[in-house]
């Protein structure tokens, strides 16, 4: 008797489905963040450092979900470009903060723009509750697969 091993349905997972729609929506921010000449990285890094400034290149990697080395050298690229500063020595240990300037300021401006017209056609077919309940199921995923 032959034994069919179980495998994934790729029509009802839901973490098939989770990745697809991670896949999509990396590819539509590419799209609308490549004529402003940034990447999803770099989107998430300004972002990033609008919201929480003075973080270090170690905590911008693991908000923006890649490595310390990858932050590393945008973060060179960003201070090159004027768009964040860094001091030349750390104030405490290692860890150099880093801070948006007024350009790194206005690019995020139109670089946020350009991602929000993302977002707002991913949740154009939810209604406000639907987009409420998502928010909590996705929110509740990430703990449970974090514990």
């Amino acid at each position: 008797m032959k034994h069919k091993a179980e495998g994934v349905d790729l029509e009802t997972s839901l973490g098939y489905l989770l990745k697809e729609a991670s896949n999509a929506l990396r590819s539509a921010m590419d799209e609308v963040l490549r004529p402003l000449g940034m990447t999803v990285t770099h989107y998430s890094c300004l972002e990033l450092l609008a919201q929480r400034p003075g973080l270090s290149n170690s905590e911008l990697a693991r908000g923006a979900f890649v490595t310390r080395q990858s932050m590393n050298v945008l973060l060179q690229s960003l201070e090159r470009d004027g768009v964040v500063t860094r001091p030349a020595e750390a104030p405490v240990g290692k860890a150099l903060p880093a801070r948006l300037t007024a350009r790194g300021r206005q690019s995020l401006e139109q670089a946020t723009a350009a991602v929000r017209s993302v977002e707002l056609r991913m949740l154009a077919g939810l209604s406000d509750d639907e987009q409420a309940v998502a928010l909590r199921v996705l929110r509740s995923m990430v703990r449970s697969l974090r514990a």
